[in-house]
């Protein structure tokens, strides 16, 4: 269950569920796609392939369900939660399909593999149900529809990475971006389905991320976050040549995509995730320590402060390793923002263990984490041969014990900044008023400060920080960079 959260908890869980369409509405020949996304950012970017398909067949998005020709959700399995929440959509999706039989509903991504038979056939809420690795196919897909019959493409593939493909932005700003590197998951977690329903890990061609990325800026982005179920993963194998030399063969690794994403410009800032504890090298912490449009950030998922947990969870460290990578990061990058993703009352867990969790976590201090009481997946290693015996009302108190020390660390970390100057990159409008502005800053703390004439989206300004919130820092510009680097 490698999460890949990329903004604060609040912001990410606003995500869910939100209709997604271009940042300009395009008139095509009436066609109208509606999706939703749920779970990991990987399903956001998934969602903006599969809208540049469509599209390419003459789609144009709308925010509204009861215009649109074809409803899609795309969906996570990684918690029972999403489940039920996706379960729900669908009903009401169901209500409109009685109303307007033409309507086609599918059901893309992960609860698409995992329970295709469920969708289709017993529950028959959906019309089509498609797979990561198949979005390709969604044109044949939805003409198989359209001719009376049920469609399905589950398969995963080895080779699929839609590096051919550019997204459509949904639902963007203009300024920020992801960019998926890899796809699947080599990572037997035994509480995790993403390796069942996501495939095998492959690298996407480097030429292609770099392409990419180049694009992006020449529009005008300013951040890119290249995305992984597991980024530290990322090597591919190709032919290079240049002016001079003959094809070679090239290894690529993820310090080295780092590098290089970052040498596109100094005005283009890079964000990655999700790294995980036994892969993440000295070599990725001294790139990020090199260049400063590398954000001081890492996404570093414990899990559990127990080794025996540890163990029973599959995820191949030990305490004292996630340890040993935390010193690592204090010493390499010494301002550097660390978050975690947390699960409490997985199986067998004992009081003992779960104050492990608490002791790593005060060992730490993260900046924030994403916290879940443990909910068993089928199919996972865990449902097989672990026991879910952990009472309910002992996960929730555990939870509970996380959930406090975590917000009181969040304001700790917060207020370390009140009194200080930080860099911000404006990305718009806050949600709450139209005069203020809002950006993170370098350790992805998300800032708000007034609205000043000459500033825009898209700058990089530096903002006194005069107090915080516990999850959002205040301030007023003291400088403004047109320019900075």
């Amino acid at each position: 269950m490698i999460d890949l959260q990329l903004t604060d908890k609040k912001h990410d869980e606003a995500r869910q569920g939100e209709a997604l369409v271009t940042a300009a509405p395009l008139v095509r020949n009436g066609r109208k796609l509606y999706i939703e996304s749920y779970g990991c950012q990987m399903n956001f970017a998934d969602s903006e392939i599969v809208a540049s398909i469509l599209l390419d067949q003459g789609f144009e998005t709308t925010g509204d369900y009861k215009e649109a020709d074809v409803v899609f959700i795309n969906t996570c399995s990684i918690r029972e939660n999403a489940e039920q929440r996706v379960r729900n959509r669908l009903s009401q999706f169901g209500a409109e399909k009685r109303r307007n039989p033409k309507l086609i509903v599918g059901v893309l991504g992960c609860m698409a593999e995992r329970l295709k038979s469920k969708f289709l056939e017993e529950e028959k809420l959906v019309d089509v149900v498609v797979g990561p690795d198949a979005y390709r196919e969604l044109p044949q897909l939805l003409n198989e529809v359209e001719s009376g019959h049920k469609a399905i493409n589950v398969l995963l593939s080895r080779e699929e990475t839609y590096a051919d493909i550019s997204p459509v932005r949904l639902n963007g700003n203009g300024i920020t971006a992801f960019i998926s590197i890899m796809r699947g998951c080599d990572n037997m977690c035994s509480f995790c389905v993403v390796p069942f329903t996501r495939g095998r890990e492959r690298s996407r061609d480097p030429h292609s991320i770099l392409a990419e990325a180049q694009d992006l800026f020449d529009r005008g982005y300013k951040e890119v976050t290249l995305l992984g179920q597991n980024v530290d993963s990322y090597k591919w194998k190709g032919a290079a040549t240049d002016e001079n030399r003959e094809a070679q063969e090239i290894e690529v690794n993820f310090a080295q995509l780092l590098e290089k994403v970052a040498l596109i410009s100094p005005e283009l800032r890079v964000r990655f995730s999700t790294s995980h504890p036994k892969d993440i090298t000295d070599e990725v912490l001294y790139t990020i320590a090199k260049y400063e449009n590398i954000c001081n950030y890492i996404h570093l998922p414990v899990q559990s402060g127990s080794t025996r947990v540890l163990e029973l969870m599959n995820r191949t460290y030990t305490r004292e390793w996630y340890i040993n990578r935390i010193d690592a990061i204090r010493q390499i990058i010494p301002d550097c923002a660390i978050s975690s993703d947390i699960i409490a009352g997985f199986c067998t867990e004992t009081e003992e263990e779960h104050q492990e969790t608490l002791s790593i976590m005060d060992y730490v201090g993260y900046d924030f984490a994403f916290t879940f009481s443990y909910s068993e997946r089928p199919g996972t290693l865990a449902a097989r041969k672990l026991e879910d015996d952990v009472p309910e009302e002992v996960k929730k108190r555990r939870l509970a014990e996380i959930l406090a020390k975590q917000q009181e660390t969040s304001l700790f970390r917060l207020q370390q900044f009140v009194g200080k100057t930080v860099k911000i990159l404006v990305e718009g409008t806050s949600k709450k008023s139209d005069r203020d502005f809002c950006g993170r800053n370098d350790q992805n703390a998300m800032v708000v400060f007034p609205a000043t004439a000459g500033i825009k989206a898209g700058q990089y300004v530096n903002v006194h920080i005069d107090r915080c919130t516990s999850a959002t820092l205040l301030g007023t510009v003291v400088v403004q960079e047109e320019a900075a680097v």
